[in-house]
């Protein structure tokens, strides 16, 4: 037991250390890889992404990995679409299969698409009739334990790759959970620390770097030189959450949660979310997500809204999850998800 005290307690301190991870809405748009801060799962987008405490399953490995330790089954696949601002499309796949003894691993992958932009240059600032399509591509890892009844831990580590026209970049980025479910001794409260996008710099490189230019000095014709860019840094975060299931008779089952999130490069975010449940197969959802400190023309999100079902027959369980999310300036973002569980 003191060694899971021990976990906790680190996380907790690194989570409120403001010296460590400062609010960062004064250093907002000049972190990159924000592709990794995109949501996924329909489940906790309808809930505005609030459940990081109580998340479990396959939708747990954006939100918490810590939670696909808590997965009622042995193996697990998820797919998920979401129509995301100005036409972006996200598609997210993700399996894991647990071990006895060993644990749970699991592999997610999440591609953006953006469409085709096109080639513009300082002589045809309309357009030279050539396009080019941004890939964004982010590829998991994640392993995962209980490590009681009550706590379990989770890693991931992503690989992130970005090729847009002639220049991409490639790095890595860590996310450490944990889990504590009955804290305190009390039934249904349960606590959840997340540390996001932990890792080092990335920068571009590439022929589209390359620009032909003559140096005075030098007595030679132009020449191609290429322009150095400069690292920008991962969007980290750190998410402090608490759940509790409402307790109620019959059929029925409430849950509620709230999360606080400080972002290194961004204003900082909070977070409440509900789900309903009727039968565990039955599910309405909502949340709400807001930036105190943002202005009204920086931030774009706010509530959330969702259903859910799901259906158990020869030990396979069938889901199905819509959530929808209001954006301002945008139409909303819509996500649908398929989850199978045996």
């Amino acid at each position: 037991m003191k060694h899971i005290l021990s976990i906790l307690v680190v996380l907790l301190v690194v989570a409120t250390t403001q010296h460590a991870f400062a609010g960062g809405g004064n250093r907002g748009g000049t972190a990159g890889a924000t592709e990794l801060l995109i949501p996924v799962g329909g489940r906790d987008v309808a809930m505005g992404g609030a459940a990081i405490a109580t998340t479990s399953g396959i939708d747990a490995l954006f939100w918490n990995p810590a939670g696909i330790a808590r997965s009622p089954y042995s193996s697990n696949l998820l797919f998920s679409h979401m129509a995301y601002i100005g036409d972006i499309g996200v598609e997210y796949g993700a399996a894991s299969t647990s071990f006895e003894g060993l644990g749970t691993i699991a592999l997610s992958v999440k591609s953006v698409s953006i469409g085709e932009i096109a080639v513009t240059t300082e002589d045809t600032p309309d357009g030279t009739g050539q396009t080019y399509n941004p890939q964004f591509f982010t590829a998991g890892l994640t392993y995962a334990r209980k490590l009681s009844d009550r706590v379990s831990v989770g890693l991931t580590g992503n690989f992130i790759s970005e090729n847009i026209a002639e220049v991409k970049a490639s790095g890595v980025a860590f996310n450490i959970g944990i889990a504590y479910e009955n804290l305190a001794n009390l039934n249904g409260l349960s606590l959840g620390v997340v540390m996001k996008n932990i890792g080092p710099q990335m920068a571009f490189d590439g022929p589209g770097l390359e620009r032909q230019a003559t140096v005075s000095d030098q007595l030679r014709g132009p020449q191609y030189y290429k322009i150095d860019a400069a690292p920008f840094d991962l969007p980290s975060t750190i998410e402090l959450g608490l759940s509790f299931k409402v307790p109620m008779a019959g059929e029925s089952g409430l849950m509620v949660a709230t999360s606080f999130q400080n972002n290194n490069y961004s204003d900082d975010e909070y977070k409440v979310g509900a789900e309903y449940s009727y039968n565990n197969m039955f599910f309405l959802r909502g949340g709400w997500d807001f930036a105190p400190q943002a202005s009204s023309n920086t931030y774009a999100f706010g509530p959330s809204v969702g259903a859910g079902v799901q259906i158990t027959s020869d030990d396979v369980n069938v889901g199905f999850d819509y959530a929808f999310r209001h954006t301002e300036y945008f139409s909303g973002n819509h996500v649908i998800t398929l989850k199978l569980g045996f």
